[in-house]
């Protein structure tokens, strides 16, 4: 019982990763503003980028990548520390090697929804790719360093960040398939990759409307939070 518990603490801790909200705090911080209410009403890097600019835009990724990868890291120390917590060791019938990988990508996701959805935003936040990269950095190199790869290239031939973040969860898609990488590493970036392009949907529409703002164009919404 204490061992499933401990289990429910761990993936509400992730959560609590993912949740913090880097964006909307650097927005009160800076400018006084809720910037949810601008731009393109995310709390991600990019619309900090367009609202607040380029330095604060940077220091938000960084840390929404940490999030994941704290996520991650977290949960792998946990399950490597219950065999020293004698109330909480696993059942005997139960093989925690087995386990931690499932574990593992349980905390990825509950990273992902934190920062999607938001305990301290109401529920609401950010369309979770930083995060989402954080998580494949930290779980499988590899594949995070190929979708880190894809965005980048996406990025510097279109200017577009959405349909960067989206070729980039596309690539970890293919990448997981394609490297031997364990079963729920496989379901978790199949999992994570729909949900980020998912979120992406608004811009999905706008892309497809020839709309959707270039990197270093700025929104209306964005040059009314400037002279605030």
């Amino acid at each position: 019982m204490v061992f499933w518990m401990v289990c429910a603490v761990g993936l509400a801790i992730a959560y609590l990763f993912g949740a913090t909200p880097t964006g909307y705090l650097a927005g009160k911080l800076l400018k006084g503003i809720d910037i949810r209410e601008h731009g393109s009403r995310s709390t991600g890097a990019t619309n900090v980028l367009r609202i607040l600019g380029k330095w604060p835009a940077l220091a938000v990724l960084l840390i929404d990548v940490l999030k994941g990868v704290a996520a991650v890291v977290f949960a792998r120390w946990l399950y490597g520390r219950l065999y020293e917590w004698p109330a909480a060791a696993p059942p005997a019938t139960l093989d925690l090697q087995a386990v931690v990988p499932w574990a593992v990508c349980l905390s990825g996701l509950a990273a992902l929804l934190g920062h999607g959805r938001s305990v301290w935003l109401n529920f609401t936040g950010g369309k979770s790719a930083a995060t989402g990269l954080g998580v494949l950095l930290a779980m499988s190199w590899p594949v995070g360093l190929g979708a880190a790869a894809a965005f980048g290239i996406a990025l510097a031939v279109s200017r577009i960040v959405s349909l960067s973040s989206m070729l980039a969860a596309s690539a970890a898609l293919a990448l997981v398939l394609f490297l031997e990488q364990p079963l729920p590493y496989r379901l978790l970036v199949i999992a994570g990759g729909i949900y980020v392009i998912v979120r992406h949907r608004a811009n999905i529409q706008r892309l497809l409307a020839g709309t959707e703002p270039r990197l270093g164009q700025s929104s209306p919404e964005a040059k009314t939070a400037a002279q605030i």
